[in-house]
């Protein structure tokens, strides 16, 4: 049975953000807030964490998963990004919109796309979000909460936690959302591709 924490949307009670933490630190599987729908997140080096969101999901080994950073000094660990698509990055965040770059060997292999040793990356706009990652410190490995054969996300954490009761460990609730996942944009090939128009503002890379 999942854990259930209620937060403030604007002033996330401190005690329970470490708990989330510190269980997230354990491999624990959470469902949180972001600035663009809820969202499925574990520790980044959590093998067990990666094939339960495969699982709930039913994703293939194709599918980029994002690694959700608080800051650029982060994301630079984890991605190679030159000086022009940096400034186009850094313009855009943070906000609804995730990255795909190619991974550094500081990425865990099982995150790559097998193909292109891409991965994932953004920098969230919301304040339960960043929080978060300020307290465990590294980036939370994360996938879109995306039902199989659902065509929007779960938005409410009550039905997230009746839904997904025993397949997550925790559901942390900071109201409404939204439903529009964000804006990819893929920069691996060296040319900029709107791989999907979503919550983020995509006249700026046109």
């Amino acid at each position: 049975m999942a854990k259930y924490f209620d937060v403030h949307p604007e002033n996330p009670q401190r005690r329970t953000i470490s708990n989330v933490a510190d269980s997230i630190r354990s491999d624990a599987l959470i469902a949180y807030p972001t600035d663009s729908c809820y969202a499925l997140g574990t520790r980044l080096g959590s093998r067990d964490g990666i094939d339960r969101i495969r699982s709930i999901r039913d994703l293939d080994d194709r599918h980029h998963f994002t690694l959700m950073c608080q800051n650029f000094a982060q994301l630079g660990q984890f991605v190679q990004i030159d000086n022009d698509v940096f400034r186009t990055v850094k313009a855009a965040t943070p906000g609804s919109y995730t990255f795909i770059l190619p991974a550094t060997k500081e990425v865990p292999k099982q995150l790559l796309h097998p193909k292109k040793k891409t991965v994932g990356v953004r920098i969230p706009d919301h304040t339960v979000t960043q929080a978060l990652l300020e307290e465990l410190g590294e980036p939370l490995l994360s996938s879109t909460l995306l039902l199989p054969d659902e065509e929007e996300p779960l938005t409410q954490g009550w039905e997230i936690k009746e839904r997904l009761d025993h397949v997550v460990d925790i559901v942390l609730d900071s109201g409404d959302c939204g439903t529009e996942p964000t804006t990819v944009i893929d920069f691996s090939n060296g040319d900029l591709e709107i791989v999907r128009r979503g919550a983020g503002d995509v006249s700026r890379f046109e």
